[in-house]
């Protein structure tokens, strides 16, 4: 009985975790992104995913560079160099 009720606890975390990683029907869809992205003087978008109610990824600026993007508008509200 324990076991199961460990199994279906680590199945709900799982799929809580999935589903927090997948962008909000209300955000701008990927390409806009990177299009925006690519318009704030990025030369190349390498990496962009949802995470943590946000668009985070990388590319090419001056350098590899880190950054994150407001999910709705596109525009990037940070950004660092990869390390």
């Amino acid at each position: 009985m324990r076991f199961a009720v460990i199994l279906v606890l680590g199945s709900l975390a799982l799929g809580s975790a999935a589903r927090a990683d997948r962008p909000g029907p209300d955000w701008m869809p990927m390409q806009q992104v990177i299009a925006k992205i690519l318009e704030a003087g990025y030369s190349e978008v390498t990496k962009l995913e949802a995470d943590d109610g946000r668009w985070e990824g990388e590319g090419i600026k001056n350098g590899q560079m880190e950054f994150r993007a407001d999910p709705k508008t596109g525009a990037i509200v940070s950004e660092k160099p990869d390390k």
